[in-house]
C-alpha cells in the first residue's frame, strides 16, 4: 500500500516564514530604496552591460546578507545553514525581486539546492562554504542555450584520478560575483557534477551582452580545467538535476512575482497622483481595468508559486507540474504588468531617471531564464498528455 503526501492548505507558510519574509522586506526597504538602486546600477544612461562591463553591486550589503544567514537558507543545520523550507525561501526571494537586489543570492541558493540534492561528503563541504558566505552559480547550460538537465555544456576526460574539463557553459548567472561554479560535464554516457573554483587554471569568463542592470551574466570557458576527487560532487548527476529542477523554477518565479508586484504598486500610486481632465487618471476605465487585470494575474502567479513550493516541500510527487505552471503564469504576468506599467506612466515611464526600466529589464530576463511561459506549457503538455509525436491526431 502506497501513501501520498499532501501539501498543507496554507502552503506551510507559518509564523516563522512570515517573520523571515518581513525581516527581508524591512531590511531591503531600508538598505536598498529605489533612489539607492538607481544610483547603484543606473547612474549613467547605458541601456545594456556590454562585453567587458560588470553589473555593480553593494558588497557591504552582501556582507549583511551573509551575516543574516541568507546564503545558508537552503543549507542543512549540520553544515552551518538554517534549512528553511522552500516556501520560506520563496518569501525571501519575493522581497529580493521586489527590490531588484543586485547580488549573487539567487544563483547561490540554486547551487545550494543542487548540492543538497546530490548529497555526499563533497557536497557537504561546499555547502559549508556557502553557508559561510561563499557565492556560487550553476554552469549547466550548453551552446544551444538548452535548459534540459541532460544537455551538459562540458566534456570530461579521466586522467590520473582527476577529470579534465573542456567546453563552455553559457548564461551563467552572476558569474563574476561567484567563488564557486557547480558545473555539469559528459563523460561517456554518464553526467558528472563538479564544483570548480572560479580562480582555477584554465577557466575564463566572457561577459555576455545583457540588458538587466541588476546582474551580470557570462559564458564560462573551460580549457583543460582539472578537477580532483575533492571537487567531484556526483558521477550520476542526471537524476539529481531532474529532481531539483522544480525548486530552481520556484526561485525564479518568486523573483518574478516580487518584481511584478513592485511595478503594479508603483503604477497604481502614479494613477492616483497623475491628474488629467481634472481627475486622477486611475478614474478612467482604460487605466483601472488593465491594473485590475494585472493584479489578478500576479495574484494567480503567486498562488501557483506557493502551491509549487508546498508540493516540493511535501515531496508529493506533484512538484514539477506545479512549478512549471507557476513559471508559466509568472512569466506571462510579468510581461503584462511590465508593458502596462510603462504605458500607463506615459512619457515619464520611458525616462532613464524614473527607474521603471530597472524592474522591467529584470522581468524580461527572468521570463526567459529557465524557459519562458511557452516553453513551460510545452513541457506541461508532455508531462500531462505525453509527447506530441505520439498523438494519433497529429497530422489531422
Amino acid at each position: 500500500m502506497t501513501t501520498t503526501t499532501i501539501a498543507p492548505r496554507d502552503f506551510g507558510f507559518g509564523e516563522d516564514e512570515a517573520m523571515l519574509r518581513d525581516m527581508a522586506r524591512k531590511m531591503l526597504a531600508e538598505r536598498l530604496p529605489l533612489e539607492r538602486l538607481r544610483t547603484l546600477v543606473a547612474a549613467a544612461p547605458e541601456p545594456i552591460y556590454d562585453k567587458g562591463e560588470r553589473a555593480p553591486w553593494d558588497k557591504e550589503l552582501w556582507a549583511e546578507i551573509v551575516a543574516l544567514g541568507w546564503t545558508g537558507l537552503a543549507v542543512g543545520e549540520a553544515q552551518g545553514g538554517s534549512n528553511v523550507s522552500l516556501v520560506g525561501i520563496a518569501g525571501v526571494i519575493e522581497e529580493v525581486g521586489r527590490h531588484a537586489l543586485p547580488s549573487p543570492l539567487i544563483p547561490t541558493l540554486m547551487a545550494s539546492l543542487v548540492l543538497r540534492a546530490a548529497g555526499g561528503e563533497v557536497a557537504q563541504q561546499f555547502l559549508e562554504r556557502i553557508a559561510g558566505g561563499a557565492a556560487a552559480s550553476l554552469a549547466i547550460t550548453d551552446d544551444r542555450g538548452s535548459w534540459e538537465p541532460e544537455d551538459a555544456p562540458l566534456t570530461a576526460i579521466e586522467d590520473g584520478g582527476e577529470l579534465v574539463l573542456h567546453g563552455a557553459a553559457r548564461f551563467v548567472q552572476d558569474a563574476f560575483k561567484a567563488d564557486v561554479l557547480i558545473a555539469t560535464a559528459r563523460i561517456g554516457d554518464a553526467l558528472v557534477l563538479c564544483a570548480v573554483e572560479t580562480g582555477t587554471a584554465g577557466l575564463s569568463l566572457e561577459a555576455d551582452h545583457i540588458h538587466d542592470l541588476t546582474r551580470d551574466q557570462a559564458s564560462v570557458h573551460f580549457n583543460g580545467v582539472r578537477v580532483g576527487a575533492a571537487s567531484i560532487v556526483s558521477r550520476d548527476a542526471a537524476p539529481v538535476l531532474q529532481a531539483v529542477w522544480p525548486s530552481l523554477l520556484v526561485l525564479v518565479c518568486a523573483d518574478l512575482c516580487g518584481s511584478s508586484e513592485r511595478l503594479l504598486q508603483s503604477t497604481v500610486a502614479y494613477a492616483k497622483e497623475r491628474v488629467q481632465f481634472d481627475r486622477p487618471i486611475g478614474f478612467f476605465q482604460a487605466v483601472k481595468h488593465p491594473l485590475v487585470d494585472a493584479m489578478v494575474e500576479i495574484d494567480r502567479a503567486r498562488s501557483l508559486l506557493y502551491h509549487a513550493a508546498a508540493e516540493i516541500d511535501a515531496r508529493s510527487g506533484k512538484g514539477e507540474v506545479a512549478a512549471r505552471m507557476a513559471k508559466s503564469a509568472a512569466s506571462d504576468a510579468s510581461a503584462y504588468i511590465s508593458d502596462r506599467a510603462i504605458q500607463l506612466h506615459g512619457g515619464i515611464g520611458f525616462t532613464w531617471e524614473y527607474g521603471l526600466h530597472i524592474h522591467f529589464k529584470r522581468n524580461m530576463h527572468n521570463q526567459a531564464f529557465l524557459g519562458d511561459g511557452v516553453h513551460q506549457r510545452k513541457k506541461l503538455a508532455e508531462l500531462l498528455i505525453g509527447p506530441l509525436s505520439t498523438s494519433p491526431n497529429l497530422d489531422r
